[in-house]
This record gives structure tokens, C-alpha cells and sequence, in this order.
């Protein structure tokens, strides 16, 4: 397979600033500490917090993590965090927009209960840091689900990054648990970077040509989809390798199935 054959294709705060920076805080500690605890970072750790609020999370960290620097875009909480807990001396809070902050260059994590209105956003941010050894962020549950295969469906965001990141689903938090109280329950997603990856780094432009062909909507599955750049024979027979149905709609196809694909095709 060469790449012509795939071309790309506060609590304190009004509830109007609340709502426009899409602020949901935890209010139960012991929740807030078992989140902490599921991240699983330790005293080696270098932490970026998103959206730390008024601390739920960020305290639980400082007890876990060797440094935490917490971004947030609310000056209000920026002064509290830096009133409270700014004698910490491995804490540095910064008063910015996570999405234009640069990536460390050495490893790190990222530990937050995600502000639900930028999720995307920061999930990118996440699998773009080439640093970034995890991520463990509070999301709404049907981001989380869609994302890790919980529905039986696997989104293109999850398969493109596959050969890199694994996605996993974590601890469910109920609505109730947060202010103000959002509109359905969320859930945390863990992003996890492989240590070796599934594919050589050389084939992962390939990679990401063949997750562009599938998920390209033409054809009704993700055997037709091959079938526009591949003889109908090789696509059928790559498919029937990776035990991929010919029929089988390119969301329902996991990501394992996707490697095994690639494989066949390469091979």
C-alpha cells in the first residue's frame, strides 16, 4: 500500500460566567480523591491540571504528583488557588486558555475534570503532546462511551490515534456530584499513550490515509470504502482476514480489527 493509493479525503461565582466557561465542579471530596487515585500518578510525575476551580482535584494532586502546574481561565479562581495552596512549593498556577498553552517537552500527564464545553479540544491537545504519557479527564458519560467503544461503536478520533493511544473508560460520576448540577452524568476517560506502538512510526501516514478512506461515508461499509482506491478482490480478502463482515458499517469496526485490516493490506 502506498500513500497514492489512500489519498487524504465558582461557587462564588454568577451562574453566567459559570455556564460560559462551562464550569461543572466536583463537590464530593471522596469522589474527587478517588479520580485522583484512578489517574495513578506518583511522586516522579510531572501533573497539568485544566480547569482547576476552586481546588476539588487539585488538592488530592498535590499530596500525589512531584509538580502540578494548573491552568485556568477564570482570574477569580486563578487568586484563590494561589491564596490557598501557593505555599506548596512543587504548585504553580497560571491564569490562560489550556488550548494555546505549549506541551512540556519531558513527560507528563494531565489530570482534570475537563470543562465539558472544550472536551474535544483538550482530548486533541491530549494526543497531539507527544510528551503526554496519560491523560484521566472528567467528561460527560456519552463522550466518554463513544470514545472507548462503549456503545459497540468506535469513533474516528479513537481509531486514528489507536496505533499510539490506547482509550479506556473509567469511574462513572453521577450529575448530583457536581456544581452546578449538569444535564446528564459523566464519566472519566483515560487516555493512555503505548510505550511501543502498534504500528512502526514510518506506516502510521499510511495508517491515518487508510482511518481517512474508511471513515470517508461512501460506500455504506468500510469493505466498499476500500473497494474506490483497491480491486474488489483484495479489499474483500483483506476484510475476510481481519474478520471485518463485508456489510459491516465502518463505526461498528473495532480498532484491533483496524490493525489486523492494515496488516493485510500491507503485507
Amino acid at each position: 500500500m502506498s500513500r497514492s493509493q489512500f489519498p487524504r479525503t465558582r461557587e462564588s461565582r454568577t451562574g453566567s460566567t459559570r455556564k460560559l466557561l462551562s464550569q461543572n465542579f466536583l463537590r464530593d471530596a471522596d469522589i474527587a480523591r478517588h479520580f485522583v487515585d484512578s489517574a495513578g500518578v506518583g511522586p516522579d510525575d510531572l501533573v497539568i491540571e485544566v480547569g482547576p476551580g476552586s481546588g476539588m482535584i487539585t488538592g488530592p494532586l498535590l499530596h500525589r504528583a512531584g509538580r502540578v502546574i494548573a491552568y485556568e481561565k477564570d482570574r477569580h479562581y486563578v487568586e484563590r488557588l494561589r491564596s490557598r495552596l501557593g505555599h506548596h512549593e512543587h504548585f504553580r498556577c497560571h491564569l490562560a486558555d489550556f488550548r494555546e498553552v505549549r506541551a512540556p517537552r519531558e513527560p507528563f500527564a494531565v489530570v482534570s475534570n475537563a470543562p465539558f464545553g472544550i472536551t474535544t479540544d483538550i482530548v486533541r491537545w491530549c494526543l497531539n503532546a507527544r510528551s503526554l504519557t496519560e491523560a484521566a479527564l472528567v467528561t460527560q458519560l456519552e463522550f466518554a462511551r463513544k470514545h472507548t467503544g462503549d456503545f459497540g461503536r468506535w469513533s474516528r478520533l479513537t481509531v486514528e490515534h489507536w496505533p499510539e493511544v490506547d482509550f479506556g473508560l473509567g469511574m462513572r460520576i453521577d450529575r448530583r456530584k457536581f456544581h452546578p448540577v449538569p444535564q446528564v452524568d459523566a464519566a472519566v476517560i483515560h487516555l493512555r499513550r503505548r510505550p511501543k506502538p502498534l504500528l512502526p512510526k514510518e506506516a502510521l501516514l499510511d495508517w491515518g490515509d487508510l482511518v481517512d478512506l474508511g471513515f470517508s461515508g461512501v460506500g455504506g461499509s468500510l469493505a466498499a470504502s476500500l473497494c474506490r482506491v483497491v480491486p474488489k478482490s483484495v479489499a474483500n480478502r483483506a476484510c475476510a482476514e481481519a474478520g471485518i463482515a463485508r456489510d459491516q458499517p465502518v463505526g461498528l469496526v473495532p480498532p484491533d480489527r483496524w490493525i489486523a485490516l492494515f496488516t493485510a493490506l500491507t503485507r
